[in-house]
């Protein structure tokens, strides 16, 4: 049976598509290549062009590549942009995401793994960040996303459908075989950001608040390679598939780096300075969060294999050194 990855020629997407093609899996990917890229998607893949909110196109796919599991990144993703057009979020997360869901169900497929995020906790109180914390999403973006969790939790209560919501933290890095990577152009991702500043690609980086009640005054993230965050998604599909409940899980180390410790990192694995600017603070941006992450660990069995932050940096550096001979950014 075929697995359909929605945003499968996106960041987290393409990284996804490889590793289920690694382990075996047939593929068929449906990205409406607005952000995507067609040249992202692995060959032994299926890519159909086209919106997961045309239910019947959905259908079809469904239908002809005999899915039987759905995993759904397609989505908006910059939590200022969220802000500032949240009419437009809500439609490409919320309402789009329901209509993929509906179809699903009509078409009897009945595994259904969801791209959410750690947005949905906001200014989580405690830290680490527990899957039991109450959600208080601070940007439009972190509510879409609670929405669809919603969503899925109603569905799954009244069809026979389960789902897994995996909470992302801070994902980063790039495929350790240098098949695919971040190629956005204009992402506002941390690490991405500051490598393409230290290859030259960028004058500068902007830092978002020094005055957070953090060690340093910089936002604190928990940064998980991408590699490590694909294969909790393999995971999962072995564990609904395996008679396991729907659930919700953070993917994410336990660990949080400052935004100031991730520039030294940087800095450091490129072996050279670049300039870095003091700005205020951006709306929709939490102080620190950092996941809890012994559920995941305990429920599905997953591990991290990639949980070095230089090492991290050094494949987005390398990624970005690719894009640039390429010329694709």
């Amino acid at each position: 049976m075929t697995i359909l990855v929605t945003g499968g020629a996106g960041y987290i997407g393409s990284h996804m598509v490889h590793e289920l093609l690694d382990a075996g899996h047939a593929v068929v990917v449906m990205d409406n290549l607005v952000t995507g890229f067609r040249w992202a998607v692995a060959p032994a893949a299926k890519l159909v062009t086209g919106d997961i909110g045309d239910q019947d196109l959905v259908a079809t796919v469904i239908g002809q590549h005999k899915v039987s599991a759905i995993i759904h990144f397609a989505g908006s993703v910059v939590v200022p942009d969220s802000v500032s057009d949240p009419l437009g979020y809500y439609h490409n997360n919320t309402v789009n995401s329901r209509a993929l869901i509906a179809t699903a169900v009509t078409c009897g497929v009945k595994h259904f793994i969801f791209s959410s995020t750690a947005a949905v906790y906001g200014n989580p109180l405690e830290s680490p960040v527990c899957e039991t914390a109450t959600p208080a999403p601070m940007s439009p973006y972190g509510s879409s996303k609670l929405m669809t969790e919603i969503m899925l939790a109603d569905t799954a209560r009244a069809h026979d459908f389960r789902y897994t919501a995996l909470r992302y933290f801070n994902v980063a890095g790039a495929d350790p075989k240098g098949r695919t990577g971040q190629s956005t152009r204009g992402a506002t991702h941390l690490i991405k950001v500051a490598c393409e500043t230290a290859l030259g690609k960028r004058s500068h980086i902007d830092v978002f608040g020094t005055d957070y009640p953090t060690p340093d005054g910089t936002c604190v993230r928990d940064y998980i390679h991408v590699t490590d965050l694909v294969r909790a998604h393999i995971c999962a599909l072995d564990y609904l598939r395996n008679g396991g409940h729907s659930d919700i899980f953070n993917v994410g180390y336990s660990k949080g780096y400052s935004v100031l410790e991730v520039l030294d990192a940087v800095k450091r694995v490129a072996g050279k300075p670049f300039d870095v600017r003091l700005s205020g603070r951006r709306p929709g941006d939490p102080a620190s969060i950092v996941a809890a992450s012994a559920k995941i660990r305990d429920t599905l069995h997953w591990s991290p294999h990639h949980a070095d932050l230089d090492a991290i940096v050094r494949q987005a550096l390398a990624w970005e050194d690719h894009l640039a001979k390429r010329n694709l950014a």
